[in-house]
């Protein structure tokens, strides 16, 4: 018995122990650090010695000492020394104004006695083209004063149409979106939103050139200036200086409700007013039918963005303005806005009023901090404009921007010692060879730290974001101290570095929806916003209810079965469906009479629908590949039999009709269209003084180059388990003129010298010059670790997008080629696309050929793209494969340029019964060839002779010859 109390009380001692280990490890881990203000206090921290020379901040620094200019200098717009493509237009919308087409240039000469510092305002009108943002390069003496002012962005006017409408499920509809041109002023200023004030551009003392690039789009012109930079005042001098005696509003209990739906005009397609459903509190509220009732949410985003509204004044006073707002995007984020009345920011404490996180609605009266403020107010028509910022955000995000490019620039170096792969047991010496490096790590440590503190000072708390930039801090901290760790945890530190790069996306977000604003006499009641419990238990209690009775499936008008009505499956998102059906109500049922039931549909609903009778009339955005899976079975119409087929056919690129030819007759017809080009990123292609290959020889001598740097070329293979991709193997046999079938699609020619010598060709690119496998494109595109790289075209806007910290460092053009015997250079390359087709079950076959038209028409395609984009971003811009429609999208006429040459070698893949035996054992051949070292000759043979048996089994199958 004592034995056992003793093991007991032992037992009882190491457990309370334990405990009390784990609450101390817990208490110090829990601990956060207020501030790390100690590791950086006293240093130099513009890291100047590491980065870029060519960024805004570096050319202040340098101008840091010359005083601002002395006066406001109007330049004499139609007094050009040299121009380009402008012309004067003396009655251009109520004014004289230059025009500067898209391909322009216009060049003054500016006289000073004192060289100085001034700002540039433009007024300019946007005229109507492809709709996207207007952009600008400016020279000053021939050269870019820096990075920024090489893409200065102008934005243009958009507004809806103005009314209301509803379907006949008591929807209401958006909008269309349209363009509302009209003079505009501007500031030369940041296109991101980093520097939130106008940037300051130095002149030298004597004469000076400016010169005004064209890069997209047109536009006029109606002044152009330089101006002393001035800093905005507060509101208490603003109001100092105001003549309050022309501003004595009489009634004291005026109010004005403007409801946020109702906003006039915006500078993005994206801020259309949209509904909201998850509170009880928004006005008007609805749980079972859709209701416009608010507008910005994740559209509102981009720093620079404006949505205006307007509103009478029953006279002359001094107003209260309340914005009912809502920020639950980003926890621990605050967004900011510039308020500006009638075109102007009246104090300081309206460029960048906040709006912090909270997932109910809030109402924000402006103030500063003595007390509410009072805005001027002209009895008539006003308009209160609110516009996206960064405020003090911006500079953060500036610091962060330049770090993760600095931080990119040490792994590559460190990566030219150790490879991706470093051995963990091997000392790489990186403080010996690279002391510079150590340097580096120490001075970016420090600045992520101080980055980590403002960024919680800011927000008020430590977000994720700030958590991914203390991780990266004290890894750098860790690597000066222990340089021997960097091998072992170099992927992990490229992983952190990403991790900064995302945070800097994430924190550049700043998301806001507004209910109304509320204008109000200084001494009138606010309106009080229920948002609690019993509201949103209400709320969720109906919405429940409502769900048994909604069909969410069926979209816009729902008709019954009559002998005008046809039946449309779409197979992709519900954005893409509401935007057709919208478009079909709107447009195509207008036009012709013709009533259309639009449902949103799994892919793999549609065969059994088919088999059981009751599939629709026609299916959209089908893969290319099932097509022929239909066409086979009788369960297609042949379209090219159906009048009117030769013009409708006009519009496309005969390489995407190709897919759904089978035994004489056309299937489908094409909706979008894919190819690859090469991206390549150009400051490290200048680093390693290469050039850009135009044919596959020239990227095999490029290649050592690269590769001794440790960096790599991103060719697609069939081996990537998770996403085989057969478009370089297919570039090499179409370059050489070989093909994927004979010319009924009974065999395959895998086993042509062609074909072989195309194979051993693309699998020498991994057996022989060990480019990887698999790798994550837009990750090490960033980072730099392949600076070149082969991919479809549409991951142009998502790098737009998603890799701020690179912009004007990369780019696209046309993909190598073959040389031939004559000198030219094929540049063929395979293309793929979705699919619409008419179902041979339809019973109204006429009317859904009328519809299928109307579909792939070049204004329907177009205003389908449009649309898209505008509620999904520039990253979903439509692919679209009617070519008169994808000349009029939002592509810059430099991608343009390169996306029409390399459209021009596109080559159709052929379906064929079967072909899933081809796709499948070209995998199996190339792994083959990769794991087990086998010949390329003899397993591709091996191969063809398994894929030809399946094929002539298929073919037997559905007794074709």
């Amino acid at each position: 018995m004592d034995m056992k109390n003793k093991i007991f009380g032992i037992n009882l001692i190491v457990i309370a122990a334990i405990v009390i280990v784990a609450a101390a490890i817990f208490l110090i881990s829990g601990k956060q650090e207020a501030d790390f203000s100690a590791k950086y206090t006293g240093m130099d921290l513009s890291g100047e010695s590491t980065g870029r020379t060519n960024i805004y901040s570096r050319y202040t620094e340098r101008y840091a000492n010359i005083p601002a200019g002395r006066q406001d200098i109007a330049i004499d717009i139609f007094s050009w020394s040299s121009a380009e493509g402008v012309s004067a237009d003396d009655e251009f919308n109520g004014s004289r104004a230059l025009i500067t087409e898209e391909d322009s240039y216009v060049e003054y000469k500016v006289n000073l006695e004192n060289a100085g510092l001034y700002s540039i305002h433009i007024e300019y009108y946007p005229m109507k083209s492809r709709g996207i943002p207007i952009e600008r390069s400016l020279l000053i003496n021939g050269e870019i004063p820096f990075l920024g002012a090489d893409r200065l962005t102008f934005q243009r006017v958009w507004g809806g149409e103005g009314y209301s409408r509803f379907d006949n499920q008591g929807n209401e509809i958006r909008p269309k979106q349209e363009e509302k041109p009209r003079w505009e002023s501007a500031w030369f200023r940041d296109p991101l939103g980093y520097i939130t004030d106008p940037y300051v551009f130095y002149f030298k003392a004597g004469e000076n050139t400016i010169r005004l690039v064209g890069i997209n789009e047109p536009m006029a012109i109606r002044s152009f200036s330089l101006r002393v930079p001035v800093e905005t005042q507060t509101y208490r001098q603003f109001l100092a200086k105001l003549d309050q005696s022309q501003y004595k509003n009489t009634p004291n209990n005026f109010q004005l409700k403007i409801q946020g739906e109702s906003a006039f005009r915006y500078s993005d397609p994206s801020l259309y007013p949209i509904y909201d459903r998850s509170s009880g509190a928004t006005e008007p509220a609805s749980v079972s039918k859709i209701r416009l009732n608010i507008i910005g949410g994740e559209g509102w985003h981009v720093s620079g963005q404006w949505i205006e509204w307007e509103f009478d004044i029953p006279e002359n006073g001094l107003y209260r303005i309340s914005i009912k707002g809502r920020q639950n995007y980003n926890r621990g984020f605050v967004s900011n806005r510039t308020i500006l009345i009638n075109g102007e920011i009246p104090c300081k404490e309206l460029a960048a009023v906040p709006f912090k996180y909270s997932n109910k609605w809030k109402l924000t009266t402006l103030s500063d901090n003595q007390g509410e403020i009072l805005v001027p107010l002209k009895k008539g028509k006003n308009t209160i404009r609110l516009q996206a910022t960064l405020g003090e955000m911006g500079g953060m995000l500036n610091v962060m921007e330049e770090s993760v490019y600095r931080l990119n620039s040490i792994y590559r170096k460190i990566l030219i010692l150790t490879g991706t792969e470093p051995d963990i047991y091997r000392d790489y010496r990186v403080e010996a060879v690279y002391p510079e490096v150590i340097e580096a790590m120490k001075l970016e440590s420090k600045i992520l730290y101080k980055l980590v503190d403002d960024l919680t000072a800011y927000s008020g708390e430590r977000s994720a974001q700030a958590a991914a930039t203390l991780t990266l801090a004290r890894q750098l901290e860790l690597f000066v101290r222990r340089p021997d760790k960097i091998p072992a945890t170099l992927v992990n530190f490229k992983s952190n570095i990403s991790s900064l790069g995302d945070s800097l996306l994430a924190l550049s977000e700043s998301q806001l929806d507004i209910d109304y604003i509320f204008i109000s006499a200084e001494n009138s009641p606010l309106p009080v916003i229920h948002d609690n419990f019993f509201v949103a238990a209400s709320h969720e209690i109906r919405s429940f209810l409502s769900s048994f009775v909604v069909d969410y499936d069926s979209i816009g008008n729902v008709y019954g079965k009559s002998a005008d009505v046809i039946e449309v499956w779409m197979l992709s998102g519900r954005d893409q469906s509401t935007i057709l059906k919208g478009m079909i109500d709107n447009s195509f049922t207008a036009l012709t009479g013709i009533k259309v039931n639009v449902k949103l549909v799994a892919a793999d609903a549609v065969m059994p629908a088919v088999v059981a009778n009751i599939g629709p009339d026609v299916v959209l955005t089908m893969a290319q590949g099932e097509v022929i899976n239909y066409a086979v079975r009788k369960a297609v119409l042949d379209i090219s039999k159906l009048p009117g087929y030769d013009d409708v056919v006009k519009e496309f690129d005969s390489s995407v009709i190709i897919p759904f030819y089978f035994n004489g007759g056309i299937y489908g017809l094409p909706e979008t269209m894919y190819y690859h080009v090469m991206y390549y990123r150009k400051d490290i292609l200048e680093e390693l003084n290469i050039e850009l290959p135009d044919t596959w020889d020239d990227l095999i001598n490029i290649m050592p180059i690269i590769q001794k740097n440790n960096m790599n070329v991103g060719i697609p293979s069939v081996g990537n388990s998770a996403a085989p991709d057969f478009s370089n193997f297919l570039a090499h046999l179409f370059q050489r003129g070989g093909r994927l079938y004979n010319e009924n699609g009974s065999r395959t020619l895998l086993d042509t010298e062609i074909a072989i010598d195309a194979f051993d060709f693309y699998t020498k690119f991994y057996t022989h010059y060990k480019t990887p496998v698999v790798f994550n494109f837009i990750n090490r595109f960033r980072t730099g670790e392949m600076p070149l790289a082969f991919d479809d075209y549409t991951w142009f806007n998502t790098l737009e997008v998603f890799a701020p910290e690179i912009r004007g460092l990369w780019s696209f053009v046309r993909m190598p080629g073959l040389k031939k015997s004559d000198g030219s250079i094929d540049r063929s390359v395979s293309t793929g696309t979705l699919a619409s087709m008419i179902l041979s079950s339809s019973k109204h076959p006429d009317l859904a050929w009328e519809f299928l038209k109307w579909w792939v028409s070049s204004e329907t395609q177009l205003e389908f793209g449009r649309e898209l984009e505008s509620i999904m971003g520039a990253a979903a811009r439509y692919p679209t494969a009617n070519y008169e429609a994808f000349r009029r999208l939002s592509w810059g006429s430099e991608q343009m340029a390169v996306l029409d040459e390399q459209r021009a070698w596109t080559v159709g893949i052929p379906e064929v019964p079967g072909g899933y035996f081809v796709s499948r054992h070209i995998v199996n051949a190339v792994r083959k060839i990769l794991n087990e070292g086998q010949d390329t000759r003899e397993t591709l043979l091996d191969y063809t002779i398994t894929i030809n048996d399946e094929l002539t089994k298929k073919r037997k199958e559905f007794g074709l010859k």
